[in-house]
């Protein structure tokens, strides 16, 4: 199972107990009212969604309820950090980002999926 760090526990959780937020770092638009049509939904739905590192909010739901950021590997599903809400996107180390990277794409975990063609079965 996937644990968690919650930055305000200060504990690694199970996954279960934590609820993903979207996209982390997005600031609201000061004129709402004045927004148009297109505007307004740019900011309330469109979002990035890279393949590589994000940041998103994530709220330990289960736990102490509060909402926090994290920074994370989109493919390999890894937490590389956790902080609070409020605080500033962090500096990723180079040796921080290597250690979730996925597997190779020569290994197994990056391999086609196995099928009856594979097999030679009709």
């Amino acid at each position: 199972m996937l644990k968690i760090h919650c930055p305000y526990c200060e504990e690694d959780r199970p996954e279960l107990e934590f609820h993903g937020a979207g996209e982390a770092h997005i600031a609201r638009p000061t004129n709402m009212a004045e927004l148009s049509n297109e505007d307004f939904e740019k900011f309330f739905f469109i979002r990035d969604n890279d393949k590589g590192i994000v940041f998103e909010r994530w709220r330990h739901l289960h736990g102490c309820g509060r909402f926090f950021n994290a920074a994370r590997h989109s493919v390999s599903d890894k937490f590389i950090k956790t902080y609070k809400a409020g605080e500033k996107k962090p500096k990723l180390t180079k040796k921080e980002i290597e250690a979730v990277l996925p597997p190779a794409k020569s290994t197994p975990a990056n391999e086609a999926v196995w099928t009856i063609e594979k097999e030679g079965k009709k």
